[in-house]
């Protein structure tokens, strides 16, 4: 994917939305889950329940994909493994996607469908937000909303991978760009100049949590890859939300690329970190500590 950006910078967005599509494949297929397609919060979305699994807690995945690609389809098998390791069900959305709908939306539909779970029943200290790279990021501001609209906040973000700055200023943009083989700072800055759209800012909070004020925040698990450009990204939102009095956990892939969990069943590496989240996130949700296998 990587040569086919760099051999192709003024590539379409569609072309890029396919190949973005191809991701799902690096997640085997988890055995012992259900899926059933809903709709939540006036958006599609997916339940991937296992099998046994406790269904009163959730974890509501916000998929990555730099904002502009990728959907519950792609993410489901990510999102299903950590269910099962976790012993819970997932709910993964569909969002709406840059730059068709540029930042706010992402933001509205997460905190909209966090809100419509309340509404069916699901108690706060039961939920979850997860997500990755740009889920990731969406997966930490949309918690930050919640906090600033008074909502009652979830047991916990698990942050995988994730993409907060806008501005792509992280040291390890630079330490580390001749082992990212994904990312780069010019494909991150052309992507966050789509996100934004015409009136989004690269520091408003809500889109770069680097930027935010991360007191009252639940929990916090974040996981990076060691050879990422985005590690900084990681890291300093770790020092940031520990500052701030945050419980923050970080496990860093030493060697590992952007998002590798997302080869869960199928590297050692990613089920290692699916089963480090979900003996994290089990307790937070009151959850036995013993949890099923991520295979």
């Amino acid at each position: 994917m990587a040569d086919r950006m760099r051999d192709r910078p003024d590539m379409d967005l569609p072309t890029l939305r396919d190949m973005m599509d191809e991701l799902q494949a690096q997640s085997a297929e988890p055995t012992g889950v259900t899926y059933e397609e809903v709709e939540a919060g006036g958006r599609p979305a997916l339940w991937c329940t296992p099998l046994g699994s406790a269904t009163d807690r959730v974890i509501l995945f916000l998929h990555g994909g730099a904002f502009v690609a990728n959907s519950k389809d792609t993410h489901r098998k990510f999102a299903a493994h950590l269910a099962k390791a976790t012993g819970c069900r997932a709910l993964v959305i569909d969002y709406r996607l840059a730059p068709e709908h540029p930042f706010p939306a992402q933001l509205e539909d997460a905190v909209a469908v966090y809100r419509d779970l309340l509404r069916t029943g699901v108690e706060p200290g039961r939920i979850a937000v997860a997500g990755d790279s740009g889920g990731g990021g969406l997966a930490t501001s949309t918690v930050l909303k919640l906090r600033d609209d008074h909502d009652p906040l979830p047991a916990g973000i698990v942050a995988v991978s994730p993409w907060y700055d806008m501005e792509a200023t992280g040291e390890t943009f630079d330490t580390n760009a001749a082992h990212d083989v994904f990312a780069s700072r010019p494909t991150t800055l052309a992507l966050a100049a789509m996100f934004l759209g015409e009136h989004g800012s690269p520091t408003d909070p809500l889109a770069n949590p680097l930027y935010a004020d991360a007191t009252g925040l639940p929990p916090v698990y974040l996981t990076c890859g060691g050879y990422e450009t985005m590690r900084a990204d990681a890291e300093r939102f770790a020092r940031l939300a520990t500052h701030a009095g945050v419980d923050v956990t970080l496990e860093v892939g030493e060697g590992m690329q952007h998002i590798y969990p997302l080869m869960a069943g199928r590297a050692p590496e990613a089920d290692r970190t699916v089963a480090n989240i979900a003996r994290w996130l089990r307790p937070k949700l009151g959850l036995s500590r013993q949890g099923a296998s991520a295979s």
